[in-house]
């Protein structure tokens, strides 16, 4: 039986007519892009650095098998435990069954991408659990009812004002609409949580293979209080989040700092090794980290593996043209943007994920921006070809492509065709030079204006400069 394939379609028109959608993503397109740039162009061996980071996360990657054992000794030796989960429902069960066992009923989290991968959340609250979200994005969205739309600004798409009516509604208060009101307001109410959670629950930037230790990132201290002040914390993490040494894991900080926010370090960056041991003033009684593979040892063996070198940074959403069109739940899944539209086809196939790859310009900006260089619109395109080879398209799109196939091996028709659709749309464009209705595409021109073709195509502007 066919997937039901994800709506993006539908839901991109719907994100398109979002007035405040648009607004709120607007901010990312003048914040989070203008930063980055100053912030790199401040780092002259930005360049270099990406070269190294790249080649530790394949490094990592080529004996993963090692660094996994070496971690889980480094962690037991420091008085915590490991636990290994093949799927999401083992890694649901483990973490369930390790709240059971230590009698923790409220619970404090904070942001971890792998959570809402394996439905962590739905689980807590089908078992009865109080959990409350403790980064102040990943708490606005559970006001909301919402998934996360960005990897590191997860409220991204909410406004001020909407902010402040969910405050109003759940707090039963009347705060003020600014920045700097929300922010005690979601300070006070989060603080009895985080006194009072019975267990913390936090996912990991990276894992320090020689050393056992988790290290945490955040602008708010939020994973510092939610991991340092119950008596239980678990980690959950997926088991490409490993490198070598902490040296290794420094040269990744640098670079994901600067390409998440324009940052030089992140406010918080916290090293957590083991319980709490004799001496100690703070953290917890009991420590245990569940890895997770879902599907990551099945990636190493394909030509996706490079996907695993991520580091969730968000770069490539903030500088692709169809996230900041459409921002994330357009994508219909956890992940999002380009590395989203690599990953999900992997993680829910691809007979159901097959328009998230095709929801791409090929602009190249997002393997451009990627910290560890990621060939992310190559990846996309095996996706495309995959669909193609199962053959999940339809039979008009089908055939639309062997008409285009049979045209493209005939050169002489090809630059025939190319010819007349590009005089046809210069036509159509006039003085302008833009079209506004292109009848057949109004997908193209609904929200924005099509540019007319400046010349004859490729082929003629290759000829063109080789006579010159």
């Amino acid at each position: 039986m066919r997937a039901e394939p994800l709506s993006l379609r539908e839901q991109a028109r719907r994100a398109l007519d979002d007035g405040e959608l648009q607004r709120a993503l607007a901010v990312v397109r003048r914040g989070w892009q203008d930063t980055r740039r100053r912030a790199i162009d401040e780092l002259p061996e930005f360049d270099e650095l990406r070269e190294i980071g790249a080649r530790i996360r394949d490094h990592v990657l080529a004996h993963l098998d090692i660094y996994l054992e070496r971690f889980a000794e480094r962690v037991r030796a420091a008085g915590g435990e490991v636990h290994v989960a093949r799927d999401a429902a083992e890694a649901r069960a483990l973490v369930l069954r390790l709240l059971e066992q230590h009698r923790a009923r409220r619970v404090t989290k904070s942001k971890s991408m792998v959570c809402e991968e394996i439905g962590l959340a739905e689980a807590m609250e089908e078992a009865g659990l109080e959990r409350v979200e403790t980064d102040l994005g990943e708490y606005i969205i559970q006001l909301a009812g919402e998934r996360p739309s960005h990897l590191i600004g997860p409220a991204v798409h909410i406004t001020q004002e909407r902010i402040r009516d969910l405050f109003a509604r759940h707090h039963q208060s009347d705060p003020d609409n600014t920045p700097e009101a929300l922010v005690a307001e979601a300070r006070q109410v989060l603080r009895r949580h985080y006194l009072e959670a019975d267990a913390g629950i936090t996912g990991a930037n990276f894992l320090v293979a020689d050393t056992g230790s988790v290290i945490t990132v955040t602008n708010e201290g939020n994973a510092e209080l939610t991991q340092g002040l119950p008596r239980l914390h678990i980690v959950v993490a997926g088991i490409e989040k490993l490198v070598p040494r902490m040296e290794d894991a420094f040269t990744l900080l640098r670079l994901l700092a600067r390409s998440a926010t324009g940052q030089e370090f992140s406010a918080y960056t916290t090293i957590i090794t083991g319980p709490r041991r004799e001496g100690d003033l703070d953290g917890p009684e009991a420590f245990h980290v569940v890895l997770v593979d879902n599907g990551r040892s099945d990636l190493l063996a394909t030509r996706f593996r490079p996907i695993l070198r991520c580091i969730r940074c968000g770069a490539c959403m903030n500088h692709c043209p169809v996230y900041l069109a459409i921002g994330g739940h357009a994508y219909g899944w956890v992940y999002v943007g380009p590395m989203g539209a690599v990953l999900t086809p992997h993680f829910l196939g691809i007979e159901k994920a097959y328009p998230l790859p095709e929801a791409s310009t090929f602009c190249g900006r997002c393997e451009e921006v990627c910290p560890v260089r990621i060939p992310l619109p190559g990846l996309l395109r095996y996706w495309r070809e995959e669909a193609f080879r199962r053959r999940v398209h339809g039979p008009s799109v089908r055939a639309g492509l062997g008409i285009w196939a049979w045209i493209a091996l005939r050169p002489r028709l090809y630059r025939f065709v190319v010819g007349l659709a590009s005089w046809s749309l210069r036509a159509l464009g006039g003085r302008r030079g833009r079209i506004r209705r292109l009848p057949g595409a109004s997908g193209w021109t609904r929200s924005r204006d099509f540019p007319a073709p400046e010349g004859g195509g490729f082929v003629a502007g290759w000829n063109r400069g080789r006579r010159r």
